[in-house]
């Protein structure tokens, strides 16, 4: 009779049977985790983008030097093709100048991005850049209409300005027109690209998603000082933008649906606008302050 410390009793090991055999594996008590909703662990995991954050600096020293190019290049265009009598100070307050040369700048910001990741890095820039299109577009562009109407009613409770200097972009009825149309679509598509497609990951990789939703948020208000007065009030409630479309971008893995959203918010507040002012054809004093909160 065998002893019970007789070795031929002892369990076999995982995945070995006692004949050398392999034995089927044993379950376990302890259940999988529940992967239904995404954990920060599991959004780190998948931020791996080929840039670093020294490049985040390049582009972000070209992008200073170049605003000032572009601006002055503007002005100057402008006034000697266009407006001779017109002193170049007068000039920087003109909308559709200062829309042309947000334009220009965007543009020359997104060509270093592509110059980057596709010259430096051999990697196809949207796919890089996390542009997938989510399921539900237009679900994804009502979140955006909801979070304007939330963040607008927690802006109510906030110290708002009479009125800002993007007051003067609503002075004339077709500039009016033309900040909406910017506000709507090349607008939030540059700032997402930089902010959420290019900034976050590399912050969320190092740090983790929360710290790269914070991160990314905060400069994307703080570029809105001067066109809001520095009303903090304001750049507060930009600043919940931005966290919402961070949001969005961690969850969904994708860039084209922090745009959607940021879309959605900046359309769902200018056809407000519109509606308010009949068309911008009557514009209130602190309009811009009204409608942001």
């Amino acid at each position: 009779m065998a002893s019970p410390d007789n070795s031929q009793f002892e369990p076999p090991l995982s995945g070995e049977a006692s004949n050398g055999n392999p034995a089927p594996t044993i379950p376990t008590s302890n259940t999988a985790p529940d992967t239904s909703l995404p954990t920060e662990s599991a959004m780190l995991s998948t931020e791996n983008p080929p840039w670093n954050g020294w490049d985040v600096l390049a582009v972000v020293g070209l992008a200073v030097v170049t605003i000032f190019v572009v601006q002055l290049g503007t002005l100057i265009g402008a006034h000697y093709l266009l407006y001779p009598k017109i002193k170049l100070n007068d000039l920087a307050q003109k909308p559709v100048l200062v829309l042309i040369s947000g334009l220009v700048f965007d543009s020359a910001v997104v060509a270093y991005l592509l110059l980057l990741v596709e010259g430096k890095y051999h990697q196809p820039f949207w796919g890089a850049i996390r542009w997938n299109w989510p399921r539900r577009v237009w679900g994804t562009v009502a979140l955006g209409g909801a979070t304007y109407l939330i963040l607008a009613m927690l802006g109510s409770l906030l110290p708002m300005p009479k009125d800002t200097p993007f007051d003067k972009f609503f002075e004339n009825r077709w500039d009016a027109y033309l900040t909406a149309i910017m506000a709507m679509t090349l607008g939030p598509l540059m700032e997402e690209l930089f902010f959420r497609g290019f900034f976050y990951p590399v912050i969320a990789r190092r740090w983790g998603a929360i710290w790269g939703i914070f991160l990314a948020a905060l400069p994307f208000a703080l570029l809105h000082m001067q066109q809001y007065g520095y009303s903090w009030g304001i750049l507060l409630v930009i600043f919940g933008v931005g966290l919402v479309c961070g949001i969005v971008r961690a969850v969904t893995g994708s860039v084209a649906a922090s745009f959607l959203v940021h879309a959605g918010y900046n359309g769902a507040q200018m056809l407000i606008a519109v509606s308010l002012t009949h068309g911008f054809t009557r514009m209130p004093k602190g309009f811009v302050a009204m409608i942001a909160s």
